[in-house]
């Protein structure tokens, strides 16, 4: 194999500017393919975006002898079903965040990825980045001494800015997303907590329904003990007023900490009574890196940048707090 040649099951919202084009963007990469049940809006997609075939079915994409990986980007109900049957077909698999419904659902993906002996990367892509990467480079060489404890609040109103829209709030229905606003972001969010921390100990959380006006939880809290010794502690809530929003995480060393946003571009280092900030350039495509990094794993140039095992921690982690079994 010396280029992959991509297959999008699920061609929505998300893939218009934050993954899609970049697959033609990355050196070795091409999207040949889309597939969306809406025939009119496949087409309207694959002809906006110069890919050459669009499909109604996705057992016609994964089976067409041109595509050679697949990237499924459908809600997260779906995620397992179009996995197995990409794996099962001998296709790599990208498949958006979160990887699916659950843990136990990503731990079969993650056996069918090994029966079939069958690459399989989640869409985590926010370590792939060069803010998150500058993050972890300043905890790797101590900048602020031993790391004690990190805070994350995500305050946001009903109507946010920082959900991606669609046709449909189907991140409403737990029964499509898994678990509402929070099982939209939070694997963000914990995915980089395991990049930065490694591996924990245990976990636990609470979840509520404040609002009763949907179906999902709008308030969750988190606790998670890090084999490190690091703990950390999480708050999401999606009803607050519109001046109370809040995207904010810290780090707490020993001798300073490192403040920033997981969904915007600044960190700032306080230390010894002085403050260093970092700003970074807004990406256009925001998951370029990390298709960079897939392109690479898929061809066999590189290791897994975010494989079943490591997204499946986050599952765990979101199930804990939310009391999925």
């Amino acid at each position: 194999m010396q280029e992959i040649k991509w297959g999008i099951i699920g061609c929505g919202d998300v893939t218009e500017v934050k993954s899609g084009p970049a697959f033609n963007k990355v050196s070795n990469s091409s999207l040949v393919a889309v597939m969306r049940r809406d025939a009119a809006k496949a087409q309207d997609y694959a002809l906006r975006h110069g890919v050459p075939k669009w499909y109604t079915d996705a057992d016609e994409l994964i089976n067409d002898p041109e595509i050679n990986a697949i990237y499924i980007a459908t809600p997260p109900a779906q995620h397992e079903a179009y996995c197995l049957l990409a794996l099962a077909a001998g296709k790599p698999v990208y498949v958006e965040k979160p990887m699916t419904l659950n843990a136990a659902s990503g731990r079969r993906m993650q056996a069918a990825s090994v029966l079939y002996n069958t690459k399989l990367t989640v869409a985590h892509y926010r370590p792939a980045q060069p803010m998150f990467l500058k993050i972890k480079s300043l905890l790797d060489e101590g900048a602020i001494g031993d790391i004690r404890f990190a805070s994350l609040q995500m305050l946001q109103p009903q109507e946010s800015a920082i959900i991606a829209n669609s046709a449909t709030n189907w991140r409403l229905d737990p029964a499509i997303s898994g678990g509402g606003l929070f099982h939209d972001l939070a694997p963000h969010q914990l995915d980089l907590m395991v990049y930065f921390f490694g591996e924990f100990d245990q976990s636990s959380g609470l979840s509520l329904n404040q609002t009763g006006k949907a179906r999902v939880d709008d308030l969750v809290t988190g606790h998670i003990q890090f084999k490190s010794g690091v703990i950390f502690t999480g708050t999401w809530c999606f009803s607050v007023s519109a001046q109370d929003k809040t995207d904010s995480c810290e780090i707490i060393g020993s001798n300073g900490k490192i403040s920033f946003p997981v969904f915007g571009n600044r960190v700032v280092l306080k230390k010894e009574g002085k403050e260093e900030v970092f700003v970074f350039d807004a990406l256009e495509h925001v998951q370029q890196p990390m298709i960079e990094k897939v392109t690479a794993y898929f061809l066999g140039e590189a290791e897994n940048p975010c494989s079943a095992a490591q997204a499946i921690l986050s599952m765990e982690l979101m199930d804990s707090f939310t009391y999925q079994k």
